[in-house]
């Protein structure tokens, strides 16, 4: 039935296709919700001219449910996850093509809040305010930045006290939401979500990772679905590109060390 759904939910994306376009079908973690868009016209825009118009279809969610959804069989083409472990794991699988597995992007977590009540300049120690009442972070289950939201909280000794007051989003996009609509009054959620220019400015924030919190490696793959479609592997190449890189880092990722290219043959 899963894989039913998956098929069904794909065939309705290609259908409202253009006649004559190349299509990629993208899973990538919530996170990059803000700059996906960017990212798909920008590679889309870098196609030979003889080549049909390329279309980029997107789906953001928790990297671990799009880790599930691929070992059962959803065809997508690219997953790019908030982590390496899930893309890693997945290439252990045979379901990705370890070869393809590219860290595009680093990330880091962050508190934020639009309550001026709580002074997030404080650092962590803003958590044992005793108005604070409901603090969001997303599921360390099935999202990464989830579980580096617990190991922060675990770090400052507050992952006990807080249970009564967490707010689970299912990702991290979802756990920003919840601080907008004020059904949280802080959350713990990525840098890049408060210093995107899409929310800068807003509220307040503080970065975790100056705390002493390692930033989070994250991965992109072709999956086994991808293999046969040629732009998957340019997409995650195009990830590694000036363009792509100047795109991730306006919207506040770090950025890992380019690829090594291959040194000139010894004789």
């Amino acid at each position: 039935m899963m894989k039913l759904i998956f098929s069904t939910f794909m065939l309705m994306a290609l259908l409202a296709l253009p006649a004559g376009a190349q299509t990629l079908l993208v899973a990538a973690a919530a996170d990059l919700s803000y700059c996906i868009d960017e990212l798909g016209a920008a590679f889309a825009r870098q196609a030979p001219p003889a080549e049909a118009k390329i279309e980029v279809k997107v789906s953001l969610g928790a990297s671990g449910n799009f880790f599930t959804q691929i070992r059962n069989g959803a065809p997508f083409d690219v997953f790019l996850s908030a982590d390496m472990a899930y893309p890693g794991q997945l290439a252990k699988d045979g379901v990705a093509d370890g070869a393809t597995l590219t860290s595009y992007a680093i990330g880091r977590i962050a508190l934020f809040s639009l309550d001026a009540r709580f002074d997030l300049t404080r650092g962590m120690a803003v958590l044992q305010d005793s108005r604070l009442s409901r603090i969001a972070i997303a599921n360390p289950a099935v999202a990464p930045y989830g579980r580096a939201a617990k190991a922060a909280l675990e770090a400052a000794g507050a992952w006990q006290a807080l249970q009564p007051k967490l707010v689970i989003g299912e990702n991290i996009a979802q756990t920003v939401q919840f601080v907008q609509t004020g059904n949280a009054q802080i959350g713990i959620v990525s840098y890049a979500s408060v210093v995107s220019p899409r929310l800068k400015g807003s509220g307040s924030h503080y970065l975790i990772s100056d705390a002493g919190m390692a930033p989070i490696e994250q991965g992109a793959i072709v999956t086994a679905h991808g293999k046969a479609n040629p732009l998957a592997p340019r997409f995650v190449q195009f990830l590694s590109s000036p363009a792509a890189r100047a795109i991730l880092q306006r919207h506040g990722f770090g950025l890992p060390p380019l690829p090594s290219l291959p040194g000139p043959p010894r004789g």
